[in-house]
């Protein structure tokens, strides 16, 4: 986990020795060897002193400057950019040096490099990577992701609880879903210089056929083959939480005064630097019994950065476990990701209702519809606590339908200006991991108070629409109501129902039905909603809405151990589409009402178009793989994706990389506050194709939705409406995404390390891949039973020789395999994109580690007896 191109001596870290001059600028603020002294006696600085607020704020205003969030590759730690406000290519940001000490996450401002020096592309390579620092930033409504419900430890039905995932009604929106590994390194960049076993060479000299970025005559090259570069000269927000996770380990230079002052701090995560450390924050005997503490996860915090210092200094925080546990390395993640996973305060419980059991004050009946009586269900995922939406559907007169979408009124419990209320808004949202959840709110709220469990009287905020059995609006109507749901189904429960039309579910298979409504009377209800949800969802396809459906892990955990089990692709099923479709009306309906009423201070939901030029590089790569794209809107994209392929096995294995290769231009989708923004065609969702869109149906464990909440209350005259400025507004907006991304990334990584976990308890695990990429020495593989990316190396292969060539504009490697037997002749293998191979994912000895291994064509398999029992159980789970 330590970083493989930086070494003990504190050398220089990549693109400083280019800009400082020749002499190795890494050591630290102390050394006397250092030969970076000016006369004066004073060190050279390594970094620029950053531009004053004043020079800032006009070069923005000239556009001599450019502003925008700092991504920095996860896999080249020395790459980082920034979008360009245009939508064209990003702006690239070369090396550790021209970054100047900014962060992954950071608001920066950047100024353009003289074109002589911007990043040269040759032209014929596609290098996908001068875009490659993505990791996965969709918007939900897109994908159908789902958020993963934890697990309950100990639940006594079963030993072994499989791990379910809700509806994100933020899932549909952003056109694609979460994917397992962070970045797919292009789709065909030519050449990575590979030397030691299986691992790039960041350092290494740049061959023939990569991108580079020499000094060169840029006049005569063509546009296209130019990347802007730019360096950093101002951070605006330090977005960044500045902690990271990682390891301690002694200076190496025995001798030096640093010694015994300081140790040195790894952090795991490549793109934080290295950090000096006081040794009496250190463990007392960490110098005398340095390799005690080899794999001993540590928490620590930047404090500084000085100008003329490769490493910045910070302070040690905590001591957090063994390395490649689940504990310490969830509490990492998300003391990284700057989650508040802390107890809630005292003040924030004092709060909440104290008279327990709390029941309904009787003048909450005169102010609210009471829809008691009527048959209202909710369905969620079987291990679901937080339960925010339930649902309802009668039959009236002439066929139509009442149809309501009935949300939890959380803002009735989260007074504006409590304690509460500004504890749940700098959480903004509950973040899921596997195991757990961390709650946005106390879980009072959470799971009894708020939540819509059945057979008990709940506040909600409802949606009432008059429907025609092909999903057409009559009327509509918002208000604030009381339920008493008559039961809790699960997807499996409505699934069945709906698998099921004539059939009556036996109730044994069913969950508890309260007394005043029937089994049959929950499943009709059911299949209505079902056939209007299917015209909903044919309608809105049909609208020009766009779904870029990804593999997704669910996870089986032992209830003991904690340990995962088994794993399986989450299914997404009819049950799930019902769901979604409601929920998607139901907001789509809010964000016009707060429109209306207010047309300046509406929080609502904006989805950006993907960036054109990544969009035309993926449509050019389609075409050279023989693969019509069209990719002028998002109902063209969908349309390609659903005409090109067919159901058998290669076809859907090919709509899964082709899916994952059109998710990466897409951006984030954000809330904003309508005040705020002038143009209204900015307000546009992309991957629903609709003008308006907010986010109601999840107050519980989003606090933008509580926002949404008061806002329509307003509109509806129930309250005053808060008296808060657009910009004060954008503010909140911003945080809530801001947050919203962490709470993403962090079940990205929680969902990662369990299935590393897993490939170390219960592998090797075997299954087949398809090649999403081809470099000279490598090539990326989507792992098609786990939906995993990794990157197989032909040295790490046992090869008698490999060679790389295109054919066309396709990158082709052939694989000429060392035959067991010496009489054989030996294996040819060609790779390219589209191959369908077998591979086999092998736990490594650093924690956490697994690597993807292919399997020679024709051979039995890698695994011995003992694995392919350990494989077997796994696909049992």
């Amino acid at each position: 986990m330590s970083h493989p191109d930086y070494r003990l001596n504190l050398g220089t870290p990549r693109g400083v020795s280019s800009v400082v001059g020749p002499h190795g600028v890494g050591a630290s603020p102390g050394d006397k060897k250092s030969k970076n002294k000016s006369i004066r006696g004073k060190k050279k600085s390594i970094f620029e002193t950053y531009m004053s607020k004043e020079d800032v704020s006009e070069g923005l205003k000239r556009g001599t400057l450019i502003q925008g969030v700092l991504r920095i590759n996860p896999k080249k730690f020395h790459e980082a950019f920034i979008p360009s406000p245009d939508g064209d290519r990003d702006i690239f940001i070369d090396g550790v040096v021209a970054r100047n000490r900014a962060l992954n996450g950071d608001l920066v401002v950047v100024k353009l490099l003289p074109e002589e020096q911007w990043k040269v592309i040759k032209p014929e390579s596609g290098d996908k990577e001068t875009e490659g620092a993505y990791e996965s930033d969709p918007p939900e409504e897109l994908c159908g992701s789902h958020v993963l419900q934890p697990s309950p430890k100990g639940c006594n039905d079963s030993p072994d609880v499989i791990v379910e995932a809700q509806f994100d009604d933020s899932d549909a929106e952003n056109g694609r879903g979460s994917t397992q590994n962070v970045l797919v390194d292009g789709v065909n960049k030519l050449s990575v210089c590979v030397h030691e076993k299986g691992k790039e060479d960041v350092g290494a000299p740049v061959t023939k056929d990569e991108s580079t970025s020499v000094a060169q005559d840029t006049r005569a090259l063509p546009e296209k083959s130019l990347q802007r570069s730019a360096k950093v000269v101002y951070i605006v927000e330090k977005k960044h939480s500045r902690a990271a996770m990682g390891f301690l380990k002694l200076l190496a230079d025995k001798n030096s005064e640093l010694f015994r002052k300081y140790a040195l701090f790894s952090p795991s995560d490549h793109r934080v630097p290295r950090i000096y450390v006081p040794l009496k924050d250190c463990p007392q005997d960490f110098v005398t019994r340095p390799k005690d503490y080899a794999s001993t996860l540590f928490i620590c915090r930047i404090v500084d950065w000085k100008e003329d210092s490769s490493f910045a200094l910070g302070q040690l925080a905590k001591s957090l476990g063994q390395a490649g546990e689940i504990e310490p390395e969830t509490e990492g993640i998300l003391t990284e990701y700057g989650v508040d996973f802390s107890d809630f305060s005292s003040e924030v419980l004092d709060c909440l209702p104290q008279g327990l059991p709390w029941t309904i004050p009787p003048e909450e009946f005169s102010k609210r519809r009471d829809l008691r009586k009527d048959c209202v269900f909710t369905i969620d995922p079987s291990t679901a606590r937080d339960l925010d939406d339930a649902l309802s559907c009668k039959p009236v007169a002439d066929g139509i339908f009442e149809v309501g979408v009935h949300i939890a009124d959380v803002s009735y419990f989260v007074p504006e200006g409590s304690e509460l209320d500004k504890v749940a808004a700098e959480r903004a949202t509950s973040v899921y991991l596997v195991q757990k959840v961390v709650p946005m709110l106390p879980r009072l709220l959470c799971e009894e108070l708020c939540s819509l469990n059945p057979m008990t009287d709940k506040l909600t905020f409802s949606v009432i629409w008059m429907l025609t059995p092909e999903g057409k609006i009559l009327s509509e109507w918002f208000g604030r109501t009381i339920i008493h749901s008559c039961t809790k189904l699960s997807y499996d429960h409505a699934q069945s129902m709906i698998e099921s039309p004539t059939r009556t579910v036996p109730e044994t298979e069913l969950p508890p039905i309260a007394p005043e409504h029937t089994s049959d009377e929950v499943h009709q209800a059911v299949l209505n909603l079902h056939r209007i949800a299917q015209e909903l969802r044919k309608q809105r396809f049909l609208d020009g809405a766009l779904r870029l459906d990804q593999l997704k892990l669910a996870f089986t955990l032992d209830h003991e151990t904690g340990l995962p089990q088994g794993c399986h692709i989450y299914e997404y099923r009819d049950s799930n589409k019902l769901v979604e479709e409601f929920m998607l009306l139901a907001n789509m309906a809010v964000a016009h009402k707060i429109h209306r009423a207010f047309p300046e201070q509406a929080l609502l939901r904006r989805h950006p178009p993907p960036q054109t030029r990544m969009l035309s590089d993926l449509e050019e790569f389609c075409d050279q793989m023989g693969l019509p794209m069209d990719v002028s809107s998002a109902s063209t994209i969908n349309e390609s994706l659903t005409k090109l392929f067919g159901d058998d096995k290669y076809s859907l294995a090919r709509k899964e990389v082709l899916t994952n290769m059109c998710s990466r231009p897409m951006q984030m989708a954000l809330y904003f506050c309508s005040g705020v923004l002038q143009d209204k065609a900015k307000f546009r969702h992309y991957a629903l194709n609709v003008p308006l869109y907010t986010h109601f149906t999840s107050p519980i464990r989003r606090f933008a939705d509580v926002m949404v909440h008061r806002l329509l209350a307003a509109a509806l005259g129930y309250r005053e409406l808060p008296d808060v400025a657009p910009s004060v507004l954008q503010k909140r907006a911003d945080h809530c995404n801001d947050r919203r991304m962490a709470s993403k990334r962090v079940q990205e990584l929680s969902t990662s390390l369990f299935f590393a976990v897993m490939v170390k308890e219960s592998g090797p695990l075997e299954s087949e891949a398809m090649v999403l990429g081809v470099l000279s020495q490598a090539f990326d593989v989507l792992v098609l039973r786990y939906g995993v990316q990794k990157r197989i190396y032909c040295n790490a292969l046992p090869l008698r020789s490999h060679h790389f060539q295109k054919v066309g504009k396709k990158p082709e490697l052939t694989l000429v395999w060392e035959p067991e037997d010496m009489e054989q002749e030996p294996v040819q293998q060609v790779i390219t994109i589209f191959s369908l191979v077998e591979v086999v994912l092998r736990a490594e000895d650093a924690a956490l580690k697994y690597s993807a291994i292919l399997k020679q064509p024709g051979t039995e398999g890698l695994l011995g007896p003992q694995d392919k029992a350990c494989d077997e159980d796994n696909k049992q789970d």
